[in-house]
């Protein structure tokens, strides 16, 4: 006995109101609906329905067992159409942001990947230092780098970045090399403006947490003009370590006080809360997530 086509049998005759209604209904023969309704009886071993010149009744496993059967065949033809519809290509737009350096080194070549897989995704990525409103700005993922304020949002961790200070070959040897975190008071900095949470000059003492700054030589408003004037010896930038990786790998830039380093921050890909998620969103997800996670490990 196919017991989703029984349930879907009976179903069709509670709602109906009658055996001879409900095989109108299936456009079966009324024969075959009496069977299958009293071949499921007897697989159950109850009673589900009581019969009279007036009509059908639902005994009280009856009506437990249509209640269950209803919720089993939604959840059926729900799982059907969403198999179905994974098979398909993917369409519509998708609004994705993430910090402009990391967004150029690490999102957009995955990115530019998912757009060869589903040509008929329309992505618009958006790359700014600042945090994007998800609901102000309709944002459907997000790659936010440090702790999150918002515990509404579905987070996924990727990764985590490190908080490096580092200077020029030229500018070390000119003014000398920080030993401690206090030698930065008679160091020149480049410092940040205009960012929503601008680099932190944090360290780590015995457990404890302390900042020292030495004093702003130069302020700009971009990650990038900050590391070229690092590169020209202006003096010590505190920035993200994907950011001078090249430049740390090359040794134009040497870090310093490693060992006074705070702990790393999280990288997070986050979006909103929904059941359930849109494909498009789902499959950007599953697709960005495990390669950003096995970049973030080399």
């Amino acid at each position: 006995m196919d017991r989703f086509e029984a349930m879907s049998v009976l179903l069709a005759v509670v709602e109906a109101g009658s055996l001879s209604a409900g095989a109108r209904r299936l456009r079966s023969p009324l024969a075959t609906v009496s069977r299958k309704v009293a071949d499921l009886e007897k697989h159950l071993g109850v009673r589900l329905l009581l019969r009279s010149r007036s009509g059908l009744a639902l005994t009280e496993e009856g009506r437990a067992f249509v209640a269950a059967s209803r919720r089993i065949l939604e959840a059926l033809n729900a799982a059907e159409k969403q198999a179905s519809s994974d098979h398909g290509a993917l369409r519509g737009g998708l609004h994705v942001t993430a910090p402009i350096a990391f967004g150029e080194r690490h999102l957009l070549p995955i990115a530019l990947e998912f757009l060869k897989e589903q040509p008929e995704i329309d992505l618009r990525l958006t790359l700014a230092d600042r945090q994007l409103s998800l609901a102000e700005e309709h944002v459907d993922v997000a790659l936010r780098i440090g702790h999150l304020t918002d515990s509404a949002l579905i987070a996924t961790r990727v990764g985590a970045v490190r908080r490096v200070i580092c200077a020029s070959p030229e500018y070390l040897a000119r003014q000398g090399v920080p030993r401690r975190p206090d030698d930065l008071a008679q160091h020149d900095g480049i410092s940040f403006q205009g960012f929503a949470i601008s680099p932190e000059w944090r360290y780590r003492r015995d457990g404890a947490a302390f900042i020292v700054e030495p004093r702003s030589k130069l302020s700009v408003n971009t990650t990038e003009a900050a590391i070229q004037a690092a590169l020209a010896g202006i003096g010590i930038i505190r920035v993200l370590s994907y950011q001078i990786s090249e430049e740390l790998r090359s040794g134009a830039l040497q870090e310093l006080l490693t060992e006074f380093a705070p702990a790393p921050l999280p990288v997070n890909v986050i979006h909103h809360p929904a059941d359930p998620l849109p494909q498009k969103v789902r499959c950007f997800l599953d697709w960005i997530s495990p390669r950003l996670r096995a970049q973030m490990a080399l």
